[in-house]
């Protein structure tokens, strides 16, 4: 059974070990700051003591009989100075204690006349730290071996390295809290940059299939690269998928007009009514078939041209009435009229003149093909609030009470007109057509019975 991993998101990713090293930041800034107050406090004290210690050597003297011990106040306001502290001494004339703290531990090395021995030692419930300093006096002629020991409480280094490790404390912890906003920050700066490319990807059409030429940080670049051939391979494979859809489509066609001529032509050489009546038949599911295939080359052709737009000036009140000329014949066979009010001017808009083309045909298409005969068919052009607007309205069933946007739906076809051979892709296509040129179109009843449909593209200019 495998487990479900739930992934962690990059924002977590990104802030957790910065925090992280905040927090290892925080500390090392608290164990230096105390580290280096103490040393720094310790050498401080340790440097009066010894010079203290130095003093009190200095002023032994050999006297009749023995060493004479002068114990200047100058040297103990030095300590003194270093704050409330106890102060103890031990001044030793051949290893025998002259006056002081018998009892005040000598150091484990020796002291020289050179600098003094530092130590650390338990004193009577304190802990003490001694310096010892070493000189000789001529006593009775002789050299004797003179040792000085001076020691302090620590009390008042420690309240002040409590003090600064406070701070360094507070320190730490003032970084730390900087840190959680500005690791935010910084987990937001970086992440700015996919959200910009989701973005600029996001705002792309359902149809625009070009490669992503959005500026993005180096790191992005394999993605991008990644998804661009991906874009690439998903163009391809719908293109060869549009091309098989046209080349089917045209493949059947012309079959069927070869079968239309012969069932044409068959129907003009028998008189027997019954084979007449098969043949009629035969001829419109050819037909309906042949207008069938048609509009999937229609579709194909829309679905490739709205991603590879040839986009040019095209006069759209021209070419409108260059396709009522071309439909008036069909018109005319169910005894309809096409009355066209020509624009005022010249309607130039920036489209694909297939697109164009292909939307024109399925609107004058469908509104002869849903018409009854002997009525008559409205197309206008004209210029309305920047956009050329195409109305073509008819008399025919309406929309039945259908939703208009369900009869957009590739292969929906409205509930009133299932008597009427179709395949339901003439308003996707002219949907799909104006959508790719940056225009819409919309269909309406008709006051008096019938339907509108409007197609407004953008004027060019």
């Amino acid at each position: 059974m495998r487990m479900r991993v739930t992934p962690v998101s990059l924002r977590q990713r990104l802030v957790m070990p910065l925090l992280a090293l905040s927090a290892v930041l925080s500390v090392l800034i608290y164990l230096s700051v105390r580290i280096g107050a103490d040393r720094a406090s310790e050498a401080t004290l340790d440097a009066v003591l010894g010079a203290a210690a130095l003093a009190m050597a200095e002023e032994m003297r050999a006297g009749e009989g023995g060493a004479v011990v002068d114990l200047s106040p100058v040297t103990f306001s030095m300590l003194a100075a270093m704050g409330e502290e106890r102060i103890f001494y031990r001044v030793a004339l051949n290893g025998q204690t002259l006056t002081g703290y018998d009892d005040l531990p000598a150091p484990a090395t020796p002291p020289t006349a050179l600098s003094p021995v530092y130590y650390t030692v338990p004193f009577r419930g304190s802990e003490l730290r001694v310096a010892a300093v070493s000189r000789s006096l001529m006593v009775d002629n002789r050299a004797s071996p003179l040792t000085v020991l001076l020691g302090q409480t620590r009390e008042g280094q420690k309240a002040i390295s409590t003090r600064l490790a406070n701070r360094a404390a507070g320190l730490g912890l003032l970084v730390f809290l900087a840190a959680v906003p500005l690791s935010l920050l910084a987990a937001g700066s970086l992440l700015r940059p996919i959200a910009t490319l989701a973005e600029a990807v996001g705002r792309r059409g359902p149809r625009d299939l070009r490669p992503i030429r959005h500026p993005a940080p180096a790191e992005l670049a394999p993605f991008v690269t990644a998804l661009n051939g991906f874009i690439g391979r998903l163009r391809g494979t719908l293109s060869q998928t549009e091309t098989f859809i046209a080349e089917a489509a045209h493949h059947i066609r012309t079959p069927l007009s070869v079968m239309r001529n012969e069932a044409e032509l068959a129907l003009r050489q028998t008189a027997e009514e019954a084979t007449r009546a098969r043949l009629r038949s035969l001829i419109r599911a050819v037909d309906d078939s042949a207008r069938s295939a048609g509009q999937l080359l229609d579709h194909a052709t829309v679905l490739f041209r709205a991603d590879q737009k040839a986009l040019a000036v095209v006069d759209l009140a021209a070419m409108l009435a260059a396709m009522v000329a071309r439909f008036t014949p069909m018109a005319e066979m169910k005894d309809m009229t096409l009355r066209l009010t020509p624009a005022d001017q010249a309607l130039p808009v920036a489209g694909d003149a297939v697109l164009v083309e292909a939307a024109l045909r399925n609107i004058i298409d469908n509104a002869i093909k849903y018409s009854p005969q002997d009525s008559d068919i409205d197309l206008q052009a004209q210029a309305r609030a920047g956009f050329a607007v195409i109305e073509v309205c008819d008399r025919g069933r309406g929309l039945g009470g259908s939703a208009v946007q369900g009869l957009r739906v590739r292969f929906q076809r409205g509930s009133n007109v299932g008597d009427v051979a179709g395949s339901g892709l003439g308003l996707t296509i002219v949907d799909e057509a104006a959508t790719a040129m940056g225009g819409h179109f919309a269909l309406t009843e008709r006051e008096g019975g019938g339907t509108c449909a409007t197609l407004s593209l953008p004027l060019q200019g």
